[in-house]
């Protein structure tokens, strides 16, 4: 039987470690990545341990990873050993840290005509280092013309690059199959869709792909690669580390999408391939095979928060008889439309939610060009001190070469009723109201809407 263990940093470490039956491990590396800047990550790597009580180093592990977050199980049958600590070092070597360890001690600098500078190192920065020689002299040297720096040792502390450090006891010498776990930040992924009308705007083609960024500091050669849809609960930090700044690279990459399964509260989806996740870049994989389904063009006219434009939607049901029903995950999308020699032509583009099968989607495209709107306040009476009504005028006017139906929302608040009305109207909620006004081509239409009020 395994026994896993989580190596937390808050404390001392004592964790023992044992396997009786082992199976073979089926991946070396299964990166699993959230659109939260997180991943989690299960590497399978051969440790070599040697008897009693030793120190080993686990190196390449990324520059952002949660030390308290890492696992560690033995997959050998029949083999124990016993973590009694973990240190995770992250202080690497670099030209700036060089110098400042070797402030007071003896340093050799070699400029292009080979002359050597050596002395006690007194300072360095501003592009120049202070030498103090043997005979008390002090000097100082421009770093302009320096070609080569000469340290006797790498000072202890600096790595190059991050490292794990366990102290650990075992019973035995010889290599092991190990499992180590761990979260990083630095991980990320969102969905992209892109969708094009067809000629009459009644049908749109769907493709939708994952955009996945690694700035954790790590490569990921050959993993298997997961990515999970959906809101996870995570506490936040006392302190957000300082992430580096990144040149992204886009790989579109070809070859069979994800698959999809729900797994817990969240849809999971694993590349049946494997595939590397280079630290620094961004890669592009299909997340389901094009779709088609037909779609709704609809003017919304909100006088409450544009009282000036139209805007424009496209509204879809995500179910199979329309042609999709698979789980949506957040993201972007895009709506193209070709024109009269194929040439795609951006319509705009909206953010949607998660979405789950057989329900509606309503993507803002932007708004009308030849549609112009108008809200007045014709009239307000006071009827009493309580009560109180008031008059609209709200004037639509269709410049287009064909007839429309525009939806008008109008917000109402507190206790109302409306009165007066020459189109019908459908209660949305409380507070809103809305009607579907026809308005002929070229031409205007004015919906008149009388309401009271009533107050406590």
């Amino acid at each position: 039987m395994r026994r896993s263990t989580c190596l937390r940093s808050a404390a001392l470490l004592f964790v023992a470690v044992s396997l009786s039956l082992g199976t073979a491990l089926a991946d070396d590396v299964a990166v699993t990545v959230y659109n939260s800047n997180l991943g989690v990550v299960s590497e399978n790597r051969t440790l070599r341990f040697e008897k009693g009580i030793n120190r080993l180093a686990f190196r390449d592990v990324p520059s952002q990873i949660d030390a308290s977050s890492v696992t560690f199980e033995i997959t050998t049958p029949g083999k124990n050993a016993t973590i009694l600590e973990q240190n995770f070092a992250f202080d690497l070597v670099s030209p700036a840290k060089m110098y400042a360890r070797y402030i007071d001690e003896a340093v050799e600098l070699i400029d292009k005509e080979g002359r050597l500078y050596g002395g006690k190192l007194l300072s360095h920065g501003g592009g120049a280092v202070t030498l103090q020689d043997g005979s008390g002299r002090v000097k100082i040297v421009s770093l302009e013309n320096i070609t080569e720096v000469k340290f006797p040792v790498l000072p202890e502390g600096l790595i190059t690059r991050p490292t794990l450090f366990w102290l650990y006891n075992s019973d035995f010498s010889g290599p092991l199959e190990c499992r180590v776990s761990y979260q990083t930040s630095g991980m990320n992924w969102t969905a992209e869709y892109v969708g094009v009308l067809n000629h009459d705007e009644t049908k749109l083609d769907l493709t939708g792909w994952s955009s996945i960024s690694n700035t954790s500091g790590k490569t990921y050669k050959d993993a298997t690669l997961r990515l999970i849809a959906g809101d996870i609960s995570r506490v936040r930090p006392a302190a957000p580390r300082m992430m580096r700044k990144t040149l992204a690279l886009e790989e579109a990459v070809a070859g069979a999408g994800f698959e999809e399964k729900e797994f817990f509260e969240y849809h999971l989806y694993t590349l049946p391939r494997k595939v590397t996740v280079a630290d620094k870049e961004i890669k592009q994989i299909s997340l389901f095979e094009p779709a088609s389904t037909p779609v709704e063009k609809v003017y919304l006219y909100q006088p409450d928060r544009n009282p000036r434009q139209v805007k424009v939607t496209v509204e879809f049901r995500n179910s199979r008889e329309a042609g999709l029903g698979m789980p949506l995950p957040a993201g972007r999308i895009r709506l193209f439309k070709a024109d009269d020699d194929g040439a795609m032509i951006l319509l705009g583009e909206d953010r949607i939610r998660h979405t789950p099968k057989d329900e509606e989607l309503k993507v803002t495209v932007g708004y009308a060009f030849d549609i112009a709107a108008e809200e007045k306040l014709i009239d307000q009476v006071r009827i009493s001190s309580r009560v109180d009504e008031r008059e609209w005028e709200i004037e639509l006017r269709n410049h287009k070469n064909e007839d429309i139906t525009i939806s008008v929302e109008k917000r109402l608040y507190g206790f109302w009723e409306i009165i007066e009305s020459n189109y019908e109207f459908l209660k949305k909620d409380a507070n809103t109201v809305v009607f579907e006004v026809p308005v002929k081509a070229n031409s205007n239409a004015t919906l008149k809407l009388k309401v009271r009020f009533t107050t406590k």
